[in-house]
């Protein structure tokens, strides 16, 4: 195990960092989503006001330019940030992730390079899945070449958050001259390098975070931004990329399905039937819907606190993350299950009101991501389902899941 370990810091004071963020994203981010929805456009003026407060660097130890916080911090986020805007709290759960596994597994130099200018607002995101594997995206088919002690880096990725717009990406290919699908390896690969092709975006939900594909065509990566050793993909992607990554997204889910239940609350109050002179609030079908869609926000929060704490204790103890990796993913199913059920509710509720363009009917294309995210829940169940009756998961394997 090579994850270098940083000191959790156990005097935070969380309900101070969520009034923080809170107040960033009621003053900044929440205010741009409808413009973001509308637009399709990146949230770089949202990234800018994270960085400008130190945010974009939550997990980035404070020698690195960042605030040195722990996966709580993080957790409470993207969860106050999904609230003001999904397709912002989706990028920056692929900036956080990004950053913290060059934490983890780089180098000192790396460390330097590519931390330190986080703060004055440089973006990094994943680049790992790949059309030949579909939502498989942790196998790749790509594989790296060597040119003298460079290597070069060919691949056609199919999502990639923020393609286009970071500024590095953290990039996931078969090792040079890999003789199994498990020789994995990562490489920071700067995003102005020549050969790198974004692809177009444009969705039906989460319109804002350019999660489009890319081409990679001969690009050329020293060896200085190889990101661990040859053959540890496997090791990061596991440890490094997932956990990050599957607390980071079932946050933002809880902070959508939060979202549309304040709103939808505050209209069901303030709507009033003149004929009957009754708000919506006075049906006892509106009030039961959103009960169910309250006690399912419940059932998520200490779920998510507990989960990012065991991140923070394994990491403190310098062991594996991926020992949480099934729990991780249940509750990115749950998450985006109840984002999906709180945003259904919060339409129907709301009647013709929330059908037009609007909070309600953007949050609902939003949630509809939250499904098909890697890994799809479809995907996600069946790992689940073989945990339980002792199969094995067959990641590694071709066509396997």
């Amino acid at each position: 195990m090579s994850i270098q370990v940083n000191q959790v810091n156990t005097t935070l004071d969380y309900e101070s960092l969520r009034a923080e963020i809170r107040q960033i994203v009621d003053n900044n981010i929440k205010p741009r989503a409808e413009v973001i929805d509308r637009e399709g456009k990146f949230p770089r003026e949202n990234l800018e006001v994270l960085a400008e407060t130190g945010w974009n660097g939550v997990l980035i130890p404070e020698r690195f330019g960042g605030r040195g916080l722990d996966h709580v911090a993080f957790a409470i986020a993207a969860e106050e940030v999904g609230k003001g805007c999904p397709s912002t709290s989706l990028v920056y759960v692929m900036h956080v992730g990004a950053v913290q596994t060059i934490v983890l597994y780089g180098n000192e130099d790396q460390k330097e390079r590519w931390l330190k200018p986080v703060r004055a607002g440089l973006i990094g995101t994943y680049s790992t899945s790949e059309k030949a594997s579909g939502g498989h995206w942790w196998f790749n088919f790509s594989e790296a070449s060597r040119d003298g002690e460079d290597y070069l880096l060919n691949a056609e990725k199919s999502f990639t958050t923020s393609a286009g717009q970071a500024d590095f990406y953290v990039f996931q290919t078969r090792s040079p001259g890999a003789q199994t699908p498990t020789d994995v390896s990562f490489f920071i690969v700067d995003s102005k390098l020549p050969g790198i092709t974004p692809g177009r975006w444009d969705a039906l939900g989460v319109r804002g975070n350019h999660s489009g594909p890319i081409t990679y065509e001969n690009v050329r990566v020293a060896p200085k931004d190889k990101l661990g050793t040859e053959g540890q993909g496997r090791e990061i992607l596991e440890s490094g990329v997932s956990p990050v990554y599957l607390i980071g997204l079932g946050s933002t889910w809880l902070g959508v399905a939060e979202a549309a239940l304040e709103a939808a609350v505050q209209y069901v109050k303030n709507m009033i039937h003149r004929d009957f002179n009754k708000r919506l609030a006075d049906y006892q079908i509106i009030r039961q819907q959103l009960a169910e869609v309250k006690v399912l926000i419940e059932s998520l929060k200490p779920w998510q606190i507990s989960l990012a704490k065991q991140l923070d204790d394994l990491q403190a103890q310098g062991r594996p993350q991926v020992e949480l990796l099934m729990p991780l993913v249940e509750f990115k199913i749950h998450a985006a299950e109840v984002a999906n059920k709180a945003t259904k509710a919060a339409l129907d509720v709301t009647g013709g009101y929330g059908y037009k363009k609007g909070i309600f009917e953007r949050l609902f294309r939003d949630a509809r991501a939250g499904i098909a995210m890697g890994p799809s829940n479809n995907i996600a169940r069946e790992w689940v389902g073989k945990s339980l009756v002792g199969l094995p998961l067959e990641l590694w394997h071709e066509g396997g899941d």
